[in-house]
């Protein structure tokens, strides 16, 4: 098959009706790989929250012995 008819196919390809399986189906394709790209965003918010949460925790513990008050001056 020479350059022009794999051009030709790809192209009649692109342009013909899907049909609705096909339609579907990439949409459900498309489903799943939003779900995982939130799932991985969920899990990263998460260990930020912990994060900033042990942070907090260790710099209120240390600001609370280097003053008397324990507030922030």
């Amino acid at each position: 098959m020479s350059f022009r008819e794999s051009t030709i196919k790809y192209v009649k390809e692109l342009m013909r009706a899907k049909t609705i399986h096909e339609v579907i189906a990439k949409e459900l394709h498309e489903a799943h790989l939003r779900k995982l790209e939130a799932e991985t965003a969920a899990e990263y918010a998460d260990a930020a929250i912990k994060y900033n949460e042990r942070r907090i925790a260790r710099l209120t513990a240390r600001l609370t012995e280097h003053t008397e008050e324990g507030d922030y001056t």
